[in-house]
């Protein structure tokens, strides 16, 4: 569903852009000669089913995986993302399916975990609690106190802190892995409504999901991985939920394979 004026998304400049990609795990190659470009204030999904090839693809955007070949050019300078934490300073954050969130802390403890704001040799509790309102407010995400234990939360509040914990560091590109895999349907709705506001700010969104109402809720371009390859890039407005099966299963209209 893209926003008012989406259509000059196409003509900025890629924020991210991913060619050539390949990576194999022994004789299975994850990925073959994959591209990929996102773009500020759009949502592309990654859809395939099990096996495609998706989180291969994550883990070399997030910096978890080096491919064996292509190349990764990060706001037009080719770069290697050999690390989560160069991906993560070069603007390029990830919220993975597990949250790697921590349940007996609070929502700013969580928020801040690891990159603690500090007045000399001690943490500014009162600037992390500001802030952590600020960025809640920002993404319209709804807690009933930033100092209540994140086990306290539902799902879809927990999603939203791991996106809003991600956002600190003013990346670029949001990548998130099976965002609602987990969720009911009410929290669903809050992490997609969530997800358009982080692109309606103006953030590219890679959205890797198996849910097509998910994806063509809230999608601007669809890309479509089979065993590992490129099968199918698709406008999400104009494309039908029988053309993106088909580029998964791989099955023409004809009823053949490819």
């Amino acid at each position: 569903m893209s926003v008012p004026g989406s259509g000059d998304v196409l003509d900025e400049p890629a924020a991210l852009t991913l060619r050539g990609i390949s990576h194999s795990y022994g004789a299975v190659r994850a990925l073959v000669d994959v591209d990929l470009d996102v773009r500020p204030h759009e949502v592309v999904a990654v859809v395939g089913d099990n096996g495609a090839g998706k989180s291969t693809l994550v883990g070399v955007m997030s910096g978890v995986l080096v491919p064996d070949a292509g190349e990764v050019v990060v706001d037009g300078r080719e770069t290697q993302l050999t690390s989560p934490g160069l991906a993560r300073g070069l603007g390029i954050a990830t919220v993975f399916q597990d949250l790697a969130l921590c349940e007996d802390l609070d929502v700013v403890e969580n928020l801040f975990l690891g990159q603690e704001i500090r007045h000399g040799p001690l943490l500014d509790e009162v600037a992390m609690e500001r802030d952590a309102w600020r960025l809640l407010a920002q993404l319209a995400v709804r807690v009933p106190s930033v100092r209540v234990p994140l086990a306290s939360l539902s799902g879809g509040q927990r999603q939203a802190v791991a996106i809003a914990r991600a956002l600190l560091g003013e990346p670029r590109v949001l990548v998130l892995d099976e965002p609602t895999a987990s969720l009911g349907v009410t929290q669903t709705a809050e992490v997609l409504r969530l997800i358009e506001r982080v692109r309606d700010n103006g953030f590219g969104v890679v959205l890797v999901s198996q849910n097509l109402v998910d994806v063509q809720a809230v999608a601007d371009r669809v890309v479509v991985l089979r065993r590992g390859r490129l099968n199918g890039e698709f406008d999400a407005d104009t494309a039908s939920y029988e053309q993106i099966i088909a580029a998964i299963t791989g099955v023409r209209r004809d009823g053949g394979a490819r």
